[in-house]
């Protein structure tokens, strides 16, 4: 099987920013499944309009899917935001997936402050100043506060994301060749 080095996080975490410093740092490819998403289904806000957020959900679990069985080189993927805080019912395998990335011993949560309330201030100010989100301050902040004691509750490695990318990344490869 081919190894991952899974970035989870909440939107506005660094995952897309930090991951391909971090591959180039171990020699291995990048994926964003948010990517590999919109280049199969379109834009997320649309596929969430049209289907619902389950139906997103699924739809994201089987790109998942699709793309780690195409992975033939050690790669570094960051997972969508709300990849590993899905309902347990989304798909029937779902709940072992999670698990699975969770204990990984190469998964790693981003998090800009591991307290709440500098965490919020942080993703909220993030999200906010990316031109392509349609989030407002309000769903933004109850987004992170409903997601944040999940990410925290995490058995995967933690990083500071409130460093450069470089740094982030440097951390990382430190911890993973450990």
């Amino acid at each position: 099987m081919t190894t991952i080095l899974h970035l989870v996080g909440p939107g506005g975490a660094g995952k897309t920013t930090v991951g391909p410093y971090l591959a180039r740092r171990l020699g291995w490819a990048f994926v964003d499944l948010d990517q590999h998403f919109m280049s199969r289904e379109g834009n997320i806000d649309a596929v969430i309009e049209a289907s619902g957020y389950l139906g997103y959900a699924r739809r994201n679990v089987a790109v998942y899917r699709e793309v780690r069985s195409a992975l033939t080189r050690p790669t570094v993927l960051a997972l969508s935001s709300g990849f590993l805080t899905y309902p347990e019912d989304v798909d029937a395998g779902y709940p072992t997936l999670r698990c699975a990335i969770e204990i990984d011993a190469l998964t790693s949560l981003l998090l800009p402050a591991f307290e709440l309330e500098a965490c919020v201030e942080a993703i909220v100010r993030r999200q906010l100043s990316r031109p392509y989100l349609r989030g407002d301050s309000a769903s933004e902040e109850r987004r992170i506060r409903e997601r944040f004691p999940k990410f925290m509750a995490m058995p995967c490695a933690r990083f500071r994301s409130d460093a450069a990318p470089d740094d982030v990344a440097s951390q990382i490869e430190r911890f993973m060749r450990r």
